[in-house]
């Protein structure tokens, strides 16, 4: 077994998408659109073979979830970058181009090397080791 693909809804489907192709290296495949549904959506692909799918529908509705207040479910993404030094780099560009660095780089009790990241939309975003 290997997880597939998970999916998240998004408000701004362009922004998200550049977001994952520019630093985590995602190559997205060609816009779907179903304009029954008023559903569009892409998939991004990674190295080791999982996708994102990134979806919009206008009428769906916000989430309470936060990095502050967190609710049951789906809660973050990792990503794994291979090295402590790369954790410590990405981290850096990304708040260089401004987005919300929500945890330092650190060793965690797990035992992970990492740092938490918010994307443009919020969502959290584990950068590992």
């Amino acid at each position: 077994m290997k997880i597939e693909h998970i999916a998240i809804w998004v408000k701004d489907l362009e922004k998200i998408r550049e977001f994952y192709q520019k630093y985590f290296g995602a190559v997205s495949n060609e816009k779907y659109h179903n304009p029954v549904k008023n559903f569009q959506s892409y998939f991004l692909s990674f190295d080791n073979g999982c996708r994102l799918e990134i979806m919009n529908k206008p009428d769906i509705q916000e989430s309470g979830n936060s990095y502050d207040s967190q609710q049951f479910g789906i809660i973050h993404l990792a990503f794994s970058t291979g090295s402590k030094e790369k954790v410590d780099e990405l981290t850096e560009i990304l708040r260089k181009d401004g987005y919300t660095i929500a945890g330092e780089p650190r060793t965690t009790g797990d035992g992970y090397y990492e740092s938490v990241i918010l994307d443009p939309e919020n969502n959290i975003i584990e950068i590992t080791d």
